[in-house]
């Protein structure tokens, strides 16, 4: 099984609980803590899962983390400003 194969079921099964667990967040999206030394938590379209920007960003989460994030959702190793530009970009694409 390819390593983008893994990531992405290792992802799958972990958003479906997230959501299946977590009220707040719209069908179709999920949660992840950006920053760098304080995490704050943002709600986005699954959708950028595909996005090869955002793709290169899980690549840098399973590098410094691994599949096992401190925050128990999904941990993204940037700056808030980087992560709300490219969420920006994404959502005019």
């Amino acid at each position: 099984m390819g390593r983008m194969q893994k990531l992405q079921r290792t992802l799958s099964s972990r958003i479906t609980g997230a959501i299946s667990a977590t009220a707040n967040v719209p069908k179709g999206h999920f949660a992840v803590y950006v920053g760098e030394s304080q995490k704050k938590r943002f709600v986005i379209p699954i959708s950028y899962l595909n996005h090869p920007l955002f793709q290169d960003l899980l690549h840098r989460a399973e590098e410094e983390f691994g599949f096992d994030h401190p925050m128990g959702g999904l941990t993204i190793p940037c700056s808030e400003d980087y992560f709300i530009s490219l969420t920006a970009h994404l959502s005019c694409s």
